[in-house]
């Protein structure tokens, strides 16, 4: 694993000199992980946060009864927890590799010094907080206005890309069902009745979209309250 060529593709750390990036390489450990295996539990004290160098993470939180609801998926070059090395310091939820995952640990001690000294890394920090709390926004104001065929459209033209017609699924479609804030047996009804309506075609995890201006129309609507 290469940590400097991780480093250079973290949107967290664009525009570092070079000089930064050295320092940032001292302070993180790298750490290979298992499927399956925790990284840390919600209400836990926050030791540092991470940035993924291969594999996928998700980030989830368990109902009372123990039902999981996954937050984020993790790509490769982002990071997650860093939120949780202020404020009050706890891990505000669960983090698991969805496959074996290399990992860039930085400790909290070492990073929020290393912010005191070097000014351009804190300016970058303050921008990728701001990039967490609007993607958390967004989450919050679908699951709240938009019903499920509309959440699972948007995700799949954001899978897309601009031009994209077809896309692989990146996680199983229960994970995925977790993700839009539902479960299975409706995900599975969603996409049998996209495709009987002939906008997209299933093939497993493999996803064609037939008609992306209706895709982009059922993604911006909204519910009928």
């Amino acid at each position: 694993m290469n940590i400097a060529t991780i480093i250079k593709t973290c949107p967290l750390f664009a525009g570092v000199t070079e000089e930064d990036l050295e320092f940032l390489s001292q302070v993180c450990k790298c750490r290979s992980h298992e499927k399956g295996e925790v990284l840390f539990s919600e209400g836990e004290k926050a030791l540092g946060f991470y940035v993924v160098g291969s594999g996928k993470v998700k980030i989830y939180k368990l109902s009372p009864e123990g039902k999981e609801r996954i937050l984020h998926i993790v790509q490769p070059g982002m990071t997650f927890a860093e939120a949780a090395i202020f404020g009050n310091g706890l891990y505000p939820a669960y983090a698991e590799p969805l496959q074996r995952s290399d990992l860039l640990f930085f400790p909290k001690r070492e990073f929020l010094q290393l912010l005191h000294d070097h000014s351009q890394i804190a300016i970058n920090m303050i921008g990728g907080l701001s990039r967490f709390l609007r993607q958390f926004a967004t989450q919050v104001e679908e699951l709240t206005f938009k019903d499920v065929p509309a959440r699972l459209a948007g995700y799949l033209l954001d899978l897309a890309g601009d031009e994209g017609m077809r896309v692989e699924l990146p996680i199983s479609k229960s994970q995925l069902a977790s993700n839009l804030g539902t479960v299975s047996e409706t995900l599975s009804r969603t996409l049998r009745k996209l495709s009987d309506d002939a906008l997209i075609q299933v093939q497993g995890k493999v996803i064609d979209i037939l008609d992306r201006d209706r895709m982009e129309d059922l993604a911006s609507s909204t519910k009928e309250f």
